[in-house]
């Protein structure tokens, strides 16, 4: 009996190599057969037809390709809005698999057929595409980063033709003139992207509360929720650090005892987004980051290694504000130990209250090496035991 099938897709900027495989309960991946279509509206018309063909039995669907930079995000829209399960593989994640089922080879055929038996084998999890929102945002703010790296480049390049031995007005001229294109373009970025957060009323009021945090700003706030959609897909903290790269490993085997790092296979962008507002908040003394990092540097000695537990805090500060659309508080922290004594100091009073008014004529005897109980059969051993054992 045949479980699904599966439908792998390696895809390009110019064509996609399917090739669609069906499983059975004895976990058995059969290849049914293989095309190439052009990575055009067009060519996903044909491979929605072509896989309907091949399907000849009443069985679940999934398609399983890898994310190519933005070159597949057109045809997995495509069959997303046609109804298929899409699911979308890390390019290292579909290099390992590939590796452990022994294929040797690489092509883009071969891609395709090792994601088809990777859909038929595992549960992947399903994709769901970007709303128009936070795809814009993520559009400016990785323009943003772009436009910034390249600034930096041509600066190193002037400062560095300050050193030649011969100077040429021309050079030099043109590249303060491109600088200076970069930087009126990264002032108009941030107004487009100030405007954007805006042009949302309940992304702008979340924003605005978790912007109280003194250290952050927009830029920093604005990569964060475009990277990571809004924190659409992330059902608690520990998925969302795992996805930036902040999760620790361990390199233990045996009596070899490894380093233990962050793992950083996850979103660089992020990582790069917190680094600079990690060092602002310890510089602004921000109480509960402060704390950390003088915590964590007390046991290791190590200034950087402190500065990624605050920028991992952060992330979990502002996934935390953004959920629960809270403002960002100082005295959180205190506040809750606070309440927690009224509450401590109220149940204590509360019980000796109600033992005061059940039990008012009642003198209850508690000395040391005495029991309270004054009548002595009550225990297990009788009255005349307890003399014995006594003498």
């Amino acid at each position: 009996m045949n479980l699904k099938y599966s439908v792998g897709l390696d895809v390009s900027s110019k064509k996609i190599n399917a090739c669609i495989s069906i499983i059975d309960q004895k976990q058995k991946v059969v290849c049914k057969s293989s095309t190439v279509i052009a990575n055009t509206l067009k060519g996903f018309a044909t491979l929605e037809d072509w896989i309907l063909k091949q399907k000849k039995e009443v069985l679940p669907v999934v398609v399983c390709m890898e994310a190519t930079g933005i070159y597949h995000e057109n045809c997995a829209y495509y069959l997303y809005g046609k109804g298929f399960d899409v699911s979308i593989i890390l390019p290292n994640k579909a290099k390992k698999y590939l590796e452990a089922i022994g294929l040797k080879s690489k092509n883009d055929s071969i891609d395709a057929k090792g994601l088809s038996q990777m859909g038929a084998e595992q549960c992947l999890e399903l994709w769901q595409p970007m709303g128009p929102f936070f795809y814009e945002l993520r559009l400016l703010t990785r323009q943003h980063q772009n436009v910034t790296e390249l600034k930096t480049v041509l600066k190193n390049q002037l400062d560095a033709l300050s050193f030649a031995m011969h100077h040429l007005d021309a050079v030099t001229n043109q590249l303060e003139q491109t600088i200076t294109l970069f930087e009126t373009q990264l002032k108009e970025l941030d107004k487009e992207i100030k405007a954007h957060l805006k042009s949302n009323k309940e992304v702008h009021c979340k924003a605005e509360n978790i912007l109280k945090m003194k250290g952050l700003g927009v830029l920093t706030l604005s990569t964060v929720l475009a990277e990571t959609n809004g924190f659409t897909l992330f059902n608690n903290y520990k998925q969302l650090v795992s996805y930036a790269g902040y999760d620790v490993v361990e390199a233990q085997s045996g009596a070899r005892v490894g380093k233990t790092k962050i793992s950083k296979r996850g979103n660089s962008r992020l990582r790069r987004a917190l680094h600079m507002p990690s060092l602002v908040v310890i510089q602004c003394q921000v109480k509960p980051f402060k704390d950390l990092f003088d915590r964590t540097y007390e046991k290791h000695g190590i200034k950087m290694k402190s500065y990624v537990a605050v920028q991992k805090k952060l992330l979990t500060m502002i996934y935390h504000l953004w959920k629960k659309n809270e403002a960002y508080d100082v005295n959180y922290q205190s506040n809750i130990q606070e309440e927690e004594q009224k509450l401590s100091s109220r149940a204590i009073g509360f019980e000796e209250d109600t033992i005061e008014k059940n039990s008012p004529n009642i003198e209850i005897e508690a000395t040391q090496g005495k029991h309270p109980v004054s009548y002595r059969k009550k225990f297990p051993l009788g009255h005349t035991n307890i003399e014995k054992l006594a003498k």
